[in-house]
């Protein structure tokens, strides 16, 4: 019986891992969610109202460091300069949600858009409950006692209003609210404690700093794509050994030797298996090289007879990717 069961087991385990088909890594490149800003990259950050918690030093330096391709994306205009300029007018940090107020103080500083936003005061909601526990009631642990004890749980919440105004323009690029909070839990047989609100709050700032900035910044996309690992046409074993071999050199991050060989596959058979030209497909599109991915699947999609959903998905897939790439390089280069 026992040896039923265990072959049963690894049957299925077996099973299982056949049915998962190679995949290759892919690493894309997509335009920021705010297109506009991309237009206004010399950018100001402005003192938030009741930042408590340093939420516009947190923007302004994740802006500063951000960077693609190994270029600066932003241009941030000093903020002593911006500070300077705010007493000199006589302006008050709630002055700056008038769009013309910005505007006039983004032109006497040269800032192309500035970010000026409030921040709420971090809250802090606690409720009380208890917990079952077990322990032993005798020393050889023969009898059990069950009892509570007493629990805390405390809710820390902060959240924000964050705005981009155009000075050139004079409008809003982008306005949202942002919120966000975490939740804890001490027990009275607990040695750990509750972290202070304040560190909380700090570390909910640097959340939304990040959630504000991944906006308004191209990012990569990771992602996985399957190969494909059956011959479509009654191979010889010269072709399965190619395909084969073309799929431990993919596995391997050899894409130079797997290309070869899969080229070699579609002499063999005469152009005539969508295998191979799906799987160079693949290759191209890690290699970023989406007009030849694009043309692989093309030469795939058209040896088809029956749908194949590997085929069907690269080919809406890479032409998102292209669409998106091209938008992307629009934005890095304004």
């Amino acid at each position: 019986m026992k040896f039923k069961i265990y072959t049963l087991l690894t049957l299925g385990i077996w099973l299982l891992l056949s049915g998962c088909a190679q995949k290759v890594a892919i690493r894309a490149l997509e335009p920021a969610q705010v297109d506009r800003v991309s237009n206004t990259k010399k950018i100001a950050v402005a003192n938030f109202s009741n930042d408590r918690v340093g939420l516009s030093n947190k923007i302004e330096a994740n802006l500063a460091r951000f960077r693609i391709e190994d270029k600066q994306y932003f241009t941030l205009v000093s903020r002593n300069d911006f500070e300077k300029i705010i007493k000199e007018q006589r302006i008050q940090n709630s002055g700056l949600v008038d769009p013309k107020t910005v505007v006039k103080v983004g032109q006497l500083i040269g800032a192309e858009a500035i970010i000026n936003g409030n921040v709420g005061r971090p809250t802090a909601s606690d409720t009380y409950f208890y917990e079952k526990r077990v322990r032993c009631a005798d020393k050889e642990c023969k009898n059990l006692v069950n009892y509570k004890v007493r629990c805390k749980k405390r809710i820390i919440g902060l959240s924000s209003e964050l705005r981009i105004v155009d000075v050139q323009r004079g409008d809003i690029i982008f306005a949202d609210t942002f919120s966000d909070n975490a939740v804890y839990k001490h027990c009275s047989d607990d040695q750990r404690v509750i972290p202070s609100t304040e560190i909380v709050a700090q570390r909910l700032a640097s959340n939304m700093a990040n959630k504000f900035t991944y906006k308004l910044t191209p990012q990569y996309r990771h992602f996985k794509v399957a190969l494909l690992e059956d011959p479509d046409l009654d191979y010889t074993k010269n072709q399965e050994a190619l395909l084969e071999n073309s799929l431990e050199y993919i596995e391997q991050g050899r894409y130079d030797k797997a290309e070869g060989l899969l080229m070699r596959l579609v002499d063999t058979t005469d152009s005539q298996s969508y295998v191979p030209f799906y799987n160079l497909g693949v290759i191209s599109e890690a290699r970023g090289k989406y007009r030849d991915a694009q043309e692989y699947y093309a030469y795939a999609d058209n040896l088809m007879i029956a749908p194949v959903e590997e085929i069907n998905e690269a080919i809406s897939r890479i032409n998102r990717l292209i669409t998106k790439r091209e938008k992307t390089r629009e934005q890095i280069n304004r």
